[in-house]
């Protein structure tokens, strides 16, 4: 049994070359997004994104670890006590 946690993963996009790299790690762990929400913000040149998932406490971990260090690119993870075993 796999243990898995629900989390909330903000992004913030200030350097928009790097828009590229984040949706191939995205696309990597598409089996984990429960749901996904891009916001432009024109008028700051920015890119805000919401991440809803459900993946092993280290596969999200990982993931914002690899998001988090994309050149302008800021990344906050919130976990949920929502654990399951599937």
């Amino acid at each position: 049994m796999i243990e898995t946690r629900v989390a909330v993963m903000s992004i913030i996009v200030e350097n928009n070359d790097s828009v590229e790299q984040i949706n191939a790690l995205l696309h990597d762990n598409g089996e984990y997004i429960i749901g996904r929400m891009g916001i432009p913000y024109k008028k700051k040149n920015i890119s805000i994104i919401s991440i809803a998932i459900d993946a092993p406490q280290d596969t999200i971990s990982a993931l914002s670890g690899k998001i988090g260090k994309l050149d302008g690119v800021s990344v906050k993870t919130a976990f949920s006590s929502v654990i399951s075993h599937e």
